[in-house]
C-alpha cells in the first residue's frame, strides 16, 4: 500500500511540476441572445500575456476585468508558461478555435506570431496587441495599445538613468527576452540618444536579457556586478528585471550608500509597479523608476473591441475617441494609441500609488 501512495504522489508532484499557461477568467451573462459580437449580445475578449506569474500583467488583467463589467462582456486572460518568441501561438490558435472576438495580445516577437494572428482575422475576430506592438509587422493586427508614447519611453529612461548616474560613467542594461518589441525598441532609442553630447561621459558597456524570469535576471544582474567592477548603474525597462536587480543590489550592498558599495555605489533605475519597488524605494537600493497605469491599457483595449464589434469604429491615424475614465485618446501611425503617460516614482510620491 505504501509503494502505491508514493507512486501515486510521485506522478502528482511530476504533473504539478510541468510548465503550463495560466487562466483567469470574469465572465458577465449576455444581455441578450445572439451571434458572438452582434448588438446587444456579451462579447467574448482574451488577453494573451507575455507569460504568467508576472505581477505586471495582474494589473493589466483589472482594467480589462473593470471595463468588461462596464460593457457587460466576457473576459478571459490565458498566458503562456514562459516568454518564448513562440510559447504565444499554441494560446493564440485555443482561443482561435474557441470563437472569441477579439483576442488582445502583448507580443512576445515582432514577426513569429503572424501566421498565427492572421489565421484569427481570417474568422473574423479582432486582434488588438497591448504593451508589446508588433514592431514593423503591424499589419497583422487593427490596433496597438500602447502603455505610454513609446517614442519617448527609451529617451526618458536614459535621462533618469543619467541623471543618477551624473551623466558620468559605465552602466548596463538588463532585459526581458531577446524578441521583445517594445524592450528593443526602447534600447535602439537608448544606444542612439547616447550620441548626443550630453551623455558623451556615459558608456553602455553590456545588453543581458533575463526572459522576464526572476532567477534568470538575478543571475545576470549578479553577473553584471562581477564583470564590470566600476559599473555605475544597472538600466531594466521590465518589471521582472528590476525587481530582481533590486533584490541582488540589496543583498550585495552595493547600492550607493550601501555597506560594500564601490566609490559612489551602483544606480539602479527601470521601469515596474510600484507595490514592487516600494521597499526597496523606501531602503534606498533605488531612488527613482518610472511606469504608466498597467490598467489602463486594459480599460482602452477593452472600450476599443467594444467600439470596432459594436459601434463601427474604425481606426486610423488621426481619429480621436473619448474613453469613459480615461479621457481622448487619439490614434496615431499604423493605428497606435496610448493610453497615458510615464510616472516617475520616488520617496516622495511612491506612497500614493497602489498596483
Amino acid at each position: 500500500m505504501l509503494k502505491r501512495f508514493l507512486f501515486i504522489a510521485a506522478i502528482a508532484l511530476a504533473v504539478i511540476g510541468c510548465e503550463k499557461s495560466e487562466t483567469t477568467t470574469t465572465a458577465t451573462p449576455p444581455t441578450t441572445t445572439g451571434g458572438s459580437g452582434t448588438f446587444g449580445s456579451a462579447l467574448k475578449i482574451v488577453f494573451i500575456p507575455k507569460n504568467s506569474g508576472n505581477p505586471y500583467f495582474n494589473d493589466v488583467n483589472k482594467g480589462f476585468e473593470k471595463e468588461a463589467g462596464e460593457i457587460k462582456a466576457e473576459f478571459t486572460s490565458n498566458a503562456p508558461a514562459n516568454g518564448d518568441a513562440t510559447s504565444q501561438i499554441s494560446v493564440i490558435k485555443e482561443q482561435t478555435q474557441r470563437g472569441v472576438d477579439a483576442i488582445t495580445i502583448s507580443a512576445n516577437s515582432p514577426d513569429a506570431l503572424n501566421k498565427a494572428l492572421d489565421e484569427a482575422t481570417a474568422k473574423g475576430i479582432t486582434v488588438i496587441t497591448v504593451d508589446a506592438d508588433l514592431d514593423k509587422n503591424e499589419s497583422h493586427r487593427a490596433v496597438g495599445v500602447l502603455p505610454a508614447d513609446f517614442s519617448q519611453i527609451g529617451a526618458s529612461q536614459l535621462e533618469l538613468m543619467g541623471s543618477l548616474m551624473g551623466y558620468e560613467g559605465d552602466f548596463a542594461i538588463l532585459s526581458a527576452t531577446t524578441d521583445a518589441p517594445n524592450q528593443n525598441n526602447w534600447i535602439a532609442t537608448i544606444k542612439e540618444k547616447l550620441k548626443d553630447p550630453k551623455y558623451v561621459k556615459m558608456k553602455l558597456v553590456d545588453v543581458v536579457y533575463g526572459d522576464d524570469k526572476p532567477e534568470k535576471s538575478t543571475t545576470e544582474a549578479q553577473a553584471l556586478l562581477s564583470k564590470y567592477p566600476n559599473l555605475r548603474g544597472i538600466l531594466s525597462p521590465t518589471s521582472v528585471g528590476l525587481a530582481a536587480a533590486a533584490q541582488t543590489l540589496q543583498i550585495a550592498g552595493a547600492y550607493p550608500g550601501g555597506p560594500q558599495a564601490k566609490g559612489k555605489g551602483v544606480e539602479l533605475t527601470g521601469l515596474s509597479t510600484p507595490n514592487q519597488l516600494k521597499k526597496f524605494v523606501e531602503k534606498g537600493v533605488v531612488k527613482s523608476f518610472q511606469l504608466w497605469s498597467p490598467s489602463d491599457m486594459g480599460v482602452l483595449a477593452t472600450y476599443i473591441v467594444q467600439q470596432i464589434r459594436q459601434k463601427g469604429l474604425k481606426p486610423a491615424e488621426g481619429v480621436e475617441i473619448d474613453v469613459p475614465g480615461l479621457g481622448k485618446r487619439k490614434f496615431g501611425k499604423n493605428n497606435t494609441i496610448a493610453a497615458g503617460e510615464l510616472v516617475t516614482f520616488d520617496k516622495s510620491n511612491i506612497a500614493k500609488y497602489d498596483y
